[in-house]
């Protein structure tokens, strides 16, 4: 059974994150500097719970493997500089970006949480290494909230659906090159 078709389950509803925040919150995991174990992460992704939503053991063992293959897909991709949204994510006239582009940001952000101490203490405040990070964080955040953000660039001049176009195309670049900062960073 694929993600999507285990996330379509009625009694999972509402119990685990969506596919778009999945593949976020699995994309931030495959970036860690330090890799995680699944174990440490995997129950985040239905809340936090000790007990798995799930009805069966084999359904479990379905949506463990299916993210797992999303890790295993994602952190070669991201080493190698070959990561790229997934298709379903992209810009939208009306709402900037659409709503899983949004979902997989705010994967992104709820992932970043989980690694928060091993980045910062790899690229601590006011380092060069710090401003990317915080550059790439800055960037994911305002596609998670683009019309807080499209008010903050027309306050400061700004023309904001070019540069949301910008930074989402540079969203694959910016976190391949940020995976493979942290992991140099890490091994040194």
């Amino acid at each position: 059974m694929d993600l999507p078709s285990l996330l379509a389950l009625p009694e999972l509803q509402n119990t685990v994150l969506n596919e778009a925040k999945t593949r976020g919150f699995v994309c931030s995991m495959a970036a860690a500097p330090h890799v995680l174990s699944p174990e440490e992460w995997l129950p985040f992704l239905w809340g936090g719970a000790e007990t798995a939503p799930f009805s069966s053991a084999e359904q479990l063992e379905h949506y463990a493997e299916a993210v797992i293959g999303i890790w295993n897909a994602y952190r070669p991709a991201l080493l190698d500089g070959n990561w790229e949204w997934p298709a379903e994510a992209s810009i939208d006239d009306e709402e900037i970006v659409n709503q899983y582009a949004r979902d997989f940001c705010e994967g992104i952000l709820q992932g970043w949480q989980l690694a928060r101490d091993d980045w910062e203490t790899l690229m601590p405040e006011h380092s060069e290494d710090n401003a990317l990070l915080g550059g790439v964080l800055l960037s994911i955040s305002m596609l998670f909230d683009p019309e807080t953000a499209m008010e903050t660039l027309k306050d400061q001049g700004a023309e904001g659906l070019d540069q949301f176009e910008e930074i989402f195309n540079a969203i694959p670049v910016m976190l391949c090159g940020l995976t493979q900062k942290g992991v140099m960073l890490a091994e040194q």
